[in-house]
């Protein structure tokens, strides 16, 4: 009982710290299917070196731990006059983009190259076949784990803590430093957490879903 009422008395600040962690992940993760996108387009490219150029971004996001990747954005960004929060959504945004490229590279090469040779048959371009034909389908694939890649960022978004940014995470330590009582308010934040992976959830089935109906 004692826990449920410090989840009662708390959540006006917690429910700060989730609205920020959740501005950050979806602004991140926005950002990170574009830069995915991008690095995927490049990956199935029949030029070398852009081939290369992929896969070493690929390799320096998966060589290097996400906490190093924020801390480099922060102090690089910030000495420019950029504010905390877009140095942590692009820190964020740079980790994800990696794994999203291969996400949309395995959901691009699994349609069928004989769709490409009929679009162009038709008389169309590489690139309006590539916009009419392949990626709607290519989205559809990608979607199941677009939305693992979207609670998977949420969770990594507590890092920003380290930095000073007052998300769900560190409204947890700030209570538990307060109180001397971490456990209490970390199984309350894990509740925070695990309410927006829920969410999150429906909406990438859903989103699954409607794609599903309209093809």
């Amino acid at each position: 009982m004692n826990w449920f009422n410090k989840l009662i008395d708390t959540y006006p600040v917690f429910l700060k710290g989730m609205l920020l962690t959740f501005e950050l992940t979806v602004v991140a993760i926005m950002i990170g299917i574009v830069i995915g996108l991008f690095f995927a387009f490049l990956k199935i490219s029949k030029i070398n070196i852009l081939v290369w150029l992929s896969d070493a971004y690929i390799f320096l996001v998966r060589g290097t731990p996400l906490i190093v990747q924020i801390f480099v954005f922060y102090y690089g960004l910030t000495s420019l006059n950029m504010s905390q929060f877009m140095a942590v959504v692009l820190g964020l945004a740079f980790h994800n983009g990696a794994y999203i490229a291969e996400i949309f590279r395995g959901s691009i090469q699994s349609i069928d190259h004989g769709q490409m040779e009929a679009g162009r048959s038709l008389g169309m371009s590489v690139s309006l076949t590539y916009r009419r034909i392949i990626l709607p389908q290519a989205l559809r694939r990608a979607m199941p784990p677009l939305g693992n890649q979207f609670i998977i960022a949420l969770k990594d978004s507590s890092l920003a803590a380290f930095i000073g940014m007052y998300e769900l995470f560190n409204v947890a330590t700030t209570f538990g430093s307060n109180t001397f009582d971490y456990l209490t308010y970390l199984l309350i934040v894990a509740v925070y957490y695990l309410v927006l992976v829920f969410l999150i959830s429906l909406l990438a089935r859903y989103v699954e879903n409607r794609l599903a109906i309209s093809d």
